[in-house]
């Protein structure tokens, strides 16, 4: 019969799914010699905020929380963020440490938890060095970081060998917490780091001078810890395999120590990239996917023990090609898991498009850590807060009928994180699309990745059954005649008319906004000035200024931008940058007085500001807009009068919330307001998608 034809086609498909999956070699499981993991995926550490929760009433139930909902999704082990091995090498002052038994017994809530779902997990042992921000940093000499207001203290010899003893005794009380090992983080510029380059090592003692004598400190940290510990207990040792900084270490070096630390007894050698102060990014989402796996590729020439690549693995075909070439024996996925702490379950399910894709933005993530905020996620608000939102998606009792109007960022998580709670949603808008203002940022060179969120949010609309209504303009007369129960606001922004005058009147100079520039293809002349150096005016200059190389996407292309050495053959992998030239001349104005672009991302603002300044953009401050006419656009900076010989001007100078809607019908029915249609301060995704999935509970 017809239906047994159907049944047995659904039977075919979905072993033919499940059995590709199977044969992924990312899935399969790692021997360990003394244990194995389940699969060959590790959740690389991440400094959280949860870490420090230790001496808070409720302890690491939050840490447990986060930890477990990434283990019950499927990850094979597990990287805790990096906790010091004595006061000295906290990060911050109330930053975690593990010193005492007490505070390991603490732990035993977070491994516990972890270990209900097979999967294994380590703690992070990180000394900041020269990078704590507290008076009580140390280092192998007394040099300042570029990134830390504070001079450190050079160690004596007596007390490098405590640190050493220190490290070990910290690796003991993570056994009596319930891990499974430690991760020996001796990458990113920390202190380890600090002692292996000659850059921050200037002692004469055994501790400094030549290289054999540099990196005798990792090397003696592994050592002791492997004899202490005994052979069933992971060690994983996190190696700088790029420092990406002047004076780092050649790879000759680089693979001296490999085999060194391998012989003094590590299980894994994990890929470090990039000290915090190197100048080239390294996991922002303007990276190629994966760009530094030929990183490890090399490394896994010269060690036995398995090797794990690092930054910018976010797809599951990303992490397969990985393994599958050879490059690497694991994947680290970090901020991937806070995007979708089912990643590696559904990727097991062979489900692949219903993957909440990490974006690389860093806007809730590294942003939050390097502000002492908690971290989370931009595309997922509740990584961080599982405890506090666990009943955030329990299917409501009393199903309600509820129309979110606009599908920008805020209207679709609204609408998704509805329907899974079992309400009836219909989500209308008025352009022909979902996505609002996201369709204009993933125009944006090295901004692709917000396809991804689109891609998740659209499965997800069908996967809830959600009734999405396109081209349609939606009035309050239409709400109230279909009776729905709650009415949700999400009509987003108009950008602000900052009224310049003449921009009506004259015939040679063109004015546009920025919606004119990247969503309708507004023709733009060789000569611009951009009006506004917030995102969007930055945003607006990248699109400008951008050649014909696609960097983002084409890691030869990227590593030549950005002056990375592929060949090796320098110091610290840094060679010289090839910056394409801008095919346009472009000023980028701010009224502010301050430095542009303050306002930015903490750790990507820096990547921006760089790229323009390479492409030749003229940054000019403190100016007020006069008027714009054929000769130009006309502008005051210190009070010299100037005129800017432009022959098109793009308006960027903010955005006003669009609430007509809900200002009609506020006082007929239900409504929620949220997005920009509720703050219009700047074109703010991380804002937005949070506010539409916690209305949630309010519905």
């Amino acid at each position: 019969s017809s239906s047994f034809f159907f049944f047995f086609v659904f039977v075919v498909v979905v072993e033919v799914m499940t059995t590709s999956s199977a044969l992924r070699k990312v899935l399969q499981p790692l021997d360990l010699g003394f244990t194995s993991l389940r699969n060959r995926v590790l959740m690389g550490s991440m400094h959280t905020g949860l870490e420090s929760g230790l001496m808070l009433p409720s302890g690491l139930r939050e840490m447990a929380a986060f930890m477990e909902a990434r283990a019950r999704g499927g990850v094979g082990l597990i990287v805790t963020g990096g906790i010091a091995p004595n006061r000295e090498g906290r990060v911050s002052p109330f930053a975690s440490k593990l010193t005492y038994k007490w505070e390991a017994a603490r732990h035993r809530v977070v491994t516990d938890a972890v270990h209900q779902h097979d999967t294994k997990i380590c703690m992070q042992i990180l000394h900041s060095g020269r990078y704590a921000y507290h008076p009580f940093a140390v280092a192998p000499s007394k040099i300042k970081s570029p990134i830390s207001m504070f001079t450190p203290k050079a160690l004596s010899g007596r007390e490098v060998e405590e640190t050493i003893n220190d490290y070990v005794r910290c690796a003991e009380l993570a056994r009596y917490g319930g891990y499974d090992g430690v991760e020996v983080m001796g990458s990113e510029g920390y202190l380890i780091n600090q002692f292996i380059v000659s850059r921050t090592n200037k002692r004469t003692d055994e501790w400094g001078g030549g290289y054999k004598n540099r990196i005798r400190f990792p090397v003696e940290i592994v050592r002791r810890m492997r004899q202490h510990m005994g052979e069933d207990f992971i060690i994983i040792f996190r190696i700088s395999m790029l420092d990406l900084v002047e004076n780092g270490s050649s790879w000759e070096e680089i693979v001296t120590l490999a085999k060194e630390i391998e012989k003094a007894g590590a299980t894994l050698l994990n890929t470090g990239i990039g000290w915090h102060e190197a100048r080239v990014p390294t996991i922002a989402t303007l990276v190629p996917r994966g760009a530094f796996s030929w990183v490890t590729e090399r490394m896994k020439k010269e060690v036995d023990i398995p090797l794990i690549a690092v930054n910018r693995i976010n797809t599951p075909d990303i992490a397969e090609r990985i393994i599958a070439e050879g490059h690497a024996d694991m994947v680290s996925m970090a901020r991937p898991l806070l995007a979708d702490p089912d990643f590696v379950n559904k990727m097991a399910n062979g489900v692949d498009d219903e993957i909440n894709t990490c974006i690389g933005c860093n806007q809730a993530c590294l942003d939050h850590t390097f502000k002492g905020q908690r971290a989370s996620c931009l595309v997922n608000p509740l990584a961080g807060y599982e405890l506090k939102h666990k009943d955030l998606l329990t299917p409501s009792s009393s199903p309600r009928s509820v129309a979110v109007v606009g599908a920008g960022p805020a209207g679709l998580a609204a609408s998704v994180t509805a329907a899974k709670k079992g309400h009836n949603v219909t989500l209308f808008d008025s352009s022909d699309r979902i996505g609002g203002q996201f369709n204009m940022a993933k125009t944006i060179p090295g901004k692709e990745e917000f396809n991804e969120t689109l891609r998740y949010f659209s499965k997800q609309l069908s996967l809830h059954e959600v009734n999405v209504e396109l081209n349609t303009f939606v009035s309050s007369d239409m709400l109230l005649e279909r009776n729905f129960d709650d009415v949700v606001v999400a009509t987003g922004v108009v950008p602000r008319d900052i009224k310049l005058k003449g921009s009506d009147t004259t015939e040679k100079v063109q004015v546009l906004s920025y919606i004119d520039v990247l969503k309708n293809n507004a023709k733009v002349g060789k000569k611009v000035a951009v009006i506004g150096a917030g995102g969007i005016g930055f945003d607006v200059a990248d699109f400008l200024t951008h050649g014909q190389k696609e960097t983002s996407l084409d890691v030869n292309a990227f590593m030549d931008e950005w002056g990375v050495d592929v060949e090796y053959s320098h110091r610290g992998g840094l060679t010289d940058a090839h910056h394409e030239q801008s095919p346009r001349e472009v000023f980028l104005l701010q009224r502010k007085t301050s430095k542009m672009g303050k306002g930015l991302g903490k750790t990507t603002g820096w990547i921006h500001h760089s790229t323009l300044k390479h492409r030749g953009v003229n940054f000019i401050t403190g100016v007020e807009y006069n008027k714009v006419d054929d000769n130009g656009l006309h502008i005051t900076v210190k009070e010299e009068e100037k005129v800017l010989e432009v022959d098109t001007v793009v308006i960027c100078a903010g955005q006003s919330s669009l609430k007509t809607l809900a200002d009609e019908l506020e006082e007929k029915m239900t409504v929620h307001l949220i997005g920009g249609a509720h703050v219009a301060a700047e074109l703010d995704a991380k804002q937005a998608i949070k506010e539409g999935t916690l209305l949630a509970e309010k519905l």
